[in-house]
């Protein structure tokens, strides 16, 4: 009786396994947790450099999806004020400068729509010596600041989230 309940336990497990790698790779998350509690998370697609492009002066989705920012703050960001809930984030890469956008509509597999932006600002944009070989994303925290940092290829960007 045991060996027939494990014999079926690896099936069940095998076959998760089978379903689990043929949906698209899971998102990775970057997180910046405030003095008070509250956190702001970024969720994203770790995409490779090599498999994905980001397109020049375009809203970026890598992976085919948008970044997903969730915040229990009220933030600004460039002047604007976003509230606590889900956002769609696209970087715009540049060749000198990329710039950031947050977008209201977080709608799966609806398609970037400048109209829905609630913010947009000229991120801090420099070279690195290294490539990245993946998409890496993080916070760094300080006081009611979150710096958010966008590694890609060659490039390193930054832009600050401030929490209210």
């Amino acid at each position: 009786m045991f060996r027939a309940c494990l014999v079926v336990a690896v099936l069940i497990l095998l076959a998760l396994t089978a379903v689990g790698s043929a949906q698209s790779a899971p998102s990775s998350t970057a997180t910046c947790n405030l003095d008070d509690g509250r956190q702001v998370r970024l969720n994203y697609n770790a995409v490779s450099a090599k498999s994905d492009k980001a397109p020049n002066g375009k809203a970026w989705a890598p992976g085919g999806a948008p970044m997903t920012l969730f915040t229990e703050a009220p933030l600004s960001f460039a002047g604007s004020s976003i509230p606590m809930g889900a956002y769609s984030v696209y970087p715009i890469p540049g060749r000198d400068k990329w710039s950031l956008v947050v977008n209201k509509n977080v709608t799966a597999g609806s398609p970037y729509d400048e109209r829905q932006n609630i913010a947009h600002a000229t991120m801090e944009t420099d070279q690195m010596t290294e490539a990245a070989d993946a998409l890496e994303v993080a916070f760094a925290h300080v006081g009611s600041r979150c710096t958010l940092r966008i590694y890609f290829n060659k490039t390193a960007t930054f832009a600050d989230f401030m929490a209210k």
